[in-house]
């Protein structure tokens, strides 16, 4: 007879904030309600489940009776419902009081919907840091589970994983269960009887021993092919069945069963962490491909073997180097949170517009659309846009919680961003302008704040890892990336489209080109660049009045090496949603003639897309389609850039009568 095992079966539903809603009912169809179904016939399989939040509030909204059904399974000890930060944030990105505030919050809310006790929950994303341990604690957790890749980082040998184990920090501990990276790769992707096979030596190995799998439950049916592996031709029937038909030496034990019967090995500390391949993604290109040709070696040559745990990649928190969009959703994340936290110690004035700014704050807080990988979505306009929805409407609700106002204007400045350098913020209550005057005077946030939509909610094109197979075109993909993970390419020509932006992807960035420059030469990354102003250090100093402030940006640069001083001026006004914005050139010598083309970008919904774009006052779509599709306008991906080459003032000449135009035009505005 073989020895007894214990098996504890996780699984991680979830959707992100501001995800599709055809989307999501596509994943409940082909994944969460038939597990439910199929976990009704079995119910000798015992499971813990973790549903993040913004998922539960959707399935509360349309399927309510997938609740009620869990609730059930719940108080048969069929389910043990595992809780998590409420909007699935990643907890190394958030303060304290956030990280406790997510946590509590979901915990009060399954456990009156779901009438049962939460002990434990789902770290998102796996991503670890040894500082959450008493945040965790304080929020009234006991145990989580985390990649046996953390403990292998931590020195374990893989056969001290088969038990929880225990790690403190500031005298508060917690259990931590270690998943089976095995485990996670056989199931559901190979035959059922092969984890069966290997619960056998595990059990052999040493008797009494625990087994963790904690994956994502799209697996199970939303990822390509698995709702027919999965369900159509029966491989969790089987799966199941045969759990069943061992149940004499397999145990299924809910987390908190082991947590209560399972003294822990020991304590153990674990290093900042997160599942392999999140560790690769974090890293630029090259040398995320140098990271994995390591851990090829390492796993290959025996003279390496004992190395191979300790090759990590990079730390989450870089995802904001990779990607300055991300950082930029952080900062403007830490300002309205910060903000909550000072009015809480004040008091607010009006408490429920003060909740209502919590609950979009903890929403603007969801992961997916701060990196990028399998699982990241910074690339998802819909995400980033959600993202900001959610600030922004926080602030709206913090400005009531305050009782600003009706109308206003405010001009402040700070390190916002957190690279030593000084931003300024230009608002009143309609719009929320943000500017980068180290970084070409550039405006990096354009927030309209009634429609709590960011314009510039935009992203750079620059090189990723999987371009190599994009450049190397069909049918020749060259990668050292595992056979699993090569990507397929639904468009023809794509590795003609592959173009990186030199600069970034914001609005008032100040462009020179040659007066035979085209726009299209300017789309197509052709046109040089003849100025020193689109990235170069602008002064700002900002003008207030009661209700009229002004942000002045002016910089002493050159063009083809002649020196220029270029000045532009935002001025904003109390109740007025007009945003000024003037343009002053000193220093032009008579002969000179160039453009100047000042770009702005806007982004928004996708085009092409029903039901996902913007729409004019008559109710038609519009920005129907992708390219040229006017002078001034060019749409790119999911958002458009605008840059005016030749029109009046912005168009630099000789000629007496477009100067004295530009004169005109910048003295209107001033």
């Amino acid at each position: 007879m073989t020895a007894p095992v214990r098996f504890v079966f996780v699984i991680h539903d979830h959707q992100p904030v501001g995800n599709f809603d055809d989307v999501i009912e596509q994943a409940y169809q082909d994944s969460y309600l038939p597990m439910l179904e199929l976990l009704q016939r079995h119910p000798g399989i015992r499971i813990g489940l973790h549903t993040s939040g913004p998922l539960a509030e959707w399935l509360e909204s349309h399927h309510p009776e997938y609740l009620d059904q869990l609730a059930s399974l719940a108080a048969a000890k069929q389910i043990e419902i595992v809780g998590g930060g409420f909007y699935e944030p990643v907890l190394a990105m958030l303060p304290s009081r956030d990280r406790v505030g997510q946590i509590r919050r979901y915990t009060d809310w399954l456990e009156r919907r779901l009438k049962t006790a939460v002990s434990g929950m789902w770290v998102a994303e796996r991503v670890w840091d040894p500082s959450m341990t008493s945040d965790l604690a304080a929020a009234g957790i006991n145990w989580t589970i985390l990649d046996d890749f953390h403990f292998k980082a931590a020195g374990l040998a893989d056969d001290q994983l088969d038990r929880p184990w225990l790690t403190e920090a500031d005298g508060k501990t917690l259990t931590v269960f270690p998943v089976s990276e095995h485990l996670r790769y056989v199931i559901p992707f190979a035959a059922p009887e092969a984890t069966i096979e290997h619960l056998r030596f595990l059990a052999d190995r040493r008797p009494g021993g625990i087994a963790v799998f904690g994956d994502d439950g799209e697996k199970f049916g939303v990822w390509p092919d698995t709702h027919r592996t999965c369900f159509e031709e029966g491989w969790l029937e089987r799966f199941f069945s045969l759990l069943e038909a061992n149940r004499d030496w397999i145990t299924m034990s809910l987390p908190s069963e082991v947590v209560r019967d399972e003294p822990p090995a020991g304590p153990i500390w674990l290093p900042e962490c997160s599942y392999r391949e999140m560790t690769e993604w974090v890293l630029p290109p090259e040398k995320q491909m140098a990271c994995i040709r390591a851990r090829q070696a390492a796993k290959t040559d025996p003279s390496f073997a004992t190395i191979e745990p300790f090759v990590r990649g990079g730390s989450w928190r870089n995802f904001r180097h990779r990607y300055p969009e991300a950082n930029e959703m952080y900062a403007r994340m830490l300002v309205v949170s910060n903000r909550l936290a000072r009015l809480e110690a004040t008091g607010p004035a009006d408490q429920a517009a003060f909740d209502e700014a919590v609950a979009a704050t903890y929403r603007g807080q969801c992961n997916c659309a701060y990196w990028h990988g399998a699982f990241g979505g910074i690339y998802l306009p819909h995400l980033r846009n959600a993202i900001y929805k959610e600030l922004i409407a926080a602030e709206n609700a913090l400005d009531r919680a305050e009782q600003r106002p009706a109308q206003w204007v405010e001009a402040v400045s700070s390190d916002y961003d957190f690279d030593g350098r000084t931003e300024v913020r230009l608002s009143n209550e309609h719009v929320d302008l943000w500017f980068s005057p180290t970084n070409g005077g550039m405006l990096y946030e354009h927030d309209l704040r009634h429609q709590q939509h960011n314009l510039l909610a935009t992203l750079d094109r620059r090189p990723e890892a999987y371009h190599e197979q994009v450049m190397a075109g069909p049918g020749q993909a060259r990668s050292i990336i595992d056979a699993s993970q090569l990507a397929t390419f639904k468009q023809e020509g794509l590795e003609k489209l592959v173009r990186y932006d030199v600069t970034r992807r914001k609005s008032l960035i100040d462009h020179f080109y040659d007066v035979g420059a085209s726009a299209q030469a300017v789309a197509a990354g052709e046109a040089m660049e003849r100025g020193d102003f689109a990235t170069g250090r602008y002064e700002a100093s900002i003008r207030r009045n009661p209700d009229r402030m002004q942000v002045l940006l002016t910089r002493h640069g050159n063009v083809w090496g002649i020196p220029l001083k270029v000045s532009k001026a935002v001025t904003l006004s109390a109740g007025s949603e007009m945003v000024e914005i003037g343009y002053k050139l000193e220093g032009l010598p008579a002969s000179f003639c160039q453009h100047l083309a000042i770009e702005f970008n806007f982004a928004g919904l996708p085009a092409q897309a029903a039901g996902r774009c913007f729409r004019n006052e008559a109710g038609e779509e519009a920005w129907k389609t992708t390219g040229l599709i006017s002078k001034p306008l060019l749409i790119v991906a999911w958002q458009a850039t605008v840059a005016w080459l030749a029109s009046g003032p912005f168009r630099l000449s000789q000629s007496a009568s477009r100067k004295a135009a530009l004169s005109r035009s910048i003295n209107r505005w001033w």
